[in-house]
């Protein structure tokens, strides 16, 4: 069996499909590549793909990462040569590396996911200064409706650095490290609320950092 890992960027045509509908995307793509995926084992088999930190909904990425287990060993340039013309417009593979067996599940390897956020403002010295404020405080107190109800948590501890990177014309740049694990996941758009600032215009995934092997 051989595990070959992904990277791959999310395009604009497909930043509203879901975590599972991208799953499917790729699945009928490497079955129409011919590329023969290993299986998992118990009563309903299912191919072993997995993706780490699913994307929310509007968001691009360039910085996607899957794990593919195919039945046979298979040089990296032979499975992307064969899989991009499968893929639909907006998936891009960037890079394909084969990864040892013995590594952790890809999603169990994740530490956080870095962002570049264009967010309307009106003033540079007032994203400034919040972002300074937001960075002293040593807790955020937040509230996060879900479907299931409302859940509250400290935000604080999901924001690991946070910038502004550039001011132009009414719209400010953030870049920002938010945590992604087992423990919580940031997300940018709560972020940007807690500084008082108005929804983001576009938020871009621009890295999954993995823990070192």
């Amino acid at each position: 069996m051989n595990r070959l890992r992904v990277r791959f960027g999310r395009g604009a045509g497909l930043k509203y499909i879901s975590h599972l509908d991208l799953t499917r995307v790729w699945h009928r793509a490497l079955r129409r590549a011919g590329i023969s995926l290993a299986y998992s084992e118990g009563f309903n088999p299912h191919p072993r793909l997995s993706l780490a930190a699913p994307l929310q909904l509007g968001a691009t990425s360039e910085a996607e990462l899957m794990d593919v287990y195919t039945v046979e060993p298979m040089a990296v340039q032979a499975f992307a040569a064969r899989l991009r013309p499968e893929l639909p417009q907006g998936l891009d593979i960037f890079q394909v590396v084969a990864v040892g067996l013995h590594l952790p599940a890809l999603q169990a390897q994740v530490r956080f996911a870095d962002y570049r956020v264009r967010v309307k403002a009106t003033d540079e010295s007032m994203v400034d200064e919040a972002i300074r404020t937001m960075l002293a405080r040593e807790s955020l107190p937040w509230q996060h409706q879900r479907d299931t109800g409302v859940k509250s948590y400290d935000l604080r501890p999901l924001i690991i650095s946070l910038a502004l990177a550039a001011f132009d014309t009414g719209v400010a740049v953030l870049n920002m490290r938010l945590r992604s694990d087992a423990i919580g996941a940031g997300r940018p758009e709560q972020v940007v609320k807690a500084l008082g600032l108005d929804n983001p215009v576009d938020i871009h995934r621009t890295r999954l950092v993995l823990e070192a092997a």
